[in-house]
């Protein structure tokens, strides 16, 4: 019984430590002047450490353009989601209509599509919109999303329908009941679907990518790319870069990791 303890925990201690070592490896090199130049893991260690790529990155002009475009796409999308997904997730909770089996079938089927494979219509549909270099085009596409109407709607139907019925009967309106009821009552998982939105789109790169060819819209992940020349890669701006990116995620993630957690189980086993 020790041993299989010890095993188990031997295998949960490399799985843990392969996971944090891409951590460690971007802020060591984050510290270093001009890492490429170290021929191993020694090297840069033994190397004096420097805060000049945090500063020279901080003050670049493009970094916090970035930055707060970044906040503005992240922050929309999330508002539109809880919004657009609370609605349509009561309504498939709650209300009876012909044709309701097939659209819930539909929206778990897009669920399992592949963002990829959508990459080229919805770009032509961009250029139709003439919404390239916009906000719109990192925004509209993705106020609605497949995954926040299945959780949300599964957390509603955990909920008794007698507290909705019992304030019918006291004359509350539906707008009243979704707002005043359902909605503080469904908070546990608009919680996790603000956080899980939010943390997507900030690390989101590849629509951002294609929909952006102009400084003054791109996003905080793909402005780092820039730091990728033809010759040669500037290791130490882009992991002060990517190490300054990944602090609000780090940061959610501890507060809020218990509520994803239970979020994501809320409601799994209703049907």
């Amino acid at each position: 019984m020790i041993i299989k303890k010890i095993i188990v925990y031997i295998i949960l201690f490399i799985a843990a430590a392969s996971m944090v070592f891409p951590m460690f490896w971007m802020l060591l090199l984050s510290f270093k002047s001009f890492p490429e130049k170290y021929s191993g893991l020694y090297e840069i260690i033994k190397a004096p450490f420097t805060s000049s790529n945090y500063i020279e990155t901080l003050n670049s002009d493009s970094f916090g353009l970035y930055f707060i475009n970044s906040i503005i796409v992240a922050l929309a999308v999330t508002i539109g989601n809880l919004i657009f997904c609370f609605f349509t997730g009561y309504a498939l909770a709650r209300r009876d209509f012909r044709g309701k089996s097939l659209l819930i079938a539909t929206i778990l089927g897009v669920m399992i599509i592949p963002s990829h494979v959508i990459m080229i219509p919805l770009y032509r549909l961009m250029v139709a919109f003439d919404w390239i270099n916009s906000y719109f085009a990192l925004i509209v596409p993705w106020l609605v999303t497949p995954f926040g109407i299945f959780l949300i709607r599964q957390f509603i139907l955990t909920l008794p329908k007698e507290i909705e019925e019992a304030a019918r009967i006291d004359g509350a309106g539906q707008w009243k009941i979704l707002f005043k009821i359902v909605a503080p009552l469904s908070k546990p998982a608009l919680t996790v679907l603000a956080i899980y939105i939010f943390l997507t789109n900030w690390n989101s790169f590849l629509f951002p990518f294609l929909f952006t060819n102009e400084s003054d819209i791109r996003t905080l992940a793909v402005g780092l790319t820039f730091y990728l020349g033809k010759q040669s890669i500037d290791w130490g701006h882009l992991m002060a870069g990517a190490s300054i990116s990944a602090i609000p995620i780090l940061i959610l993630f501890v507060i809020f990791q218990k509520k994803i957690i239970q979020g994501l189980t809320s409601g799994a086993l209703k049907e």
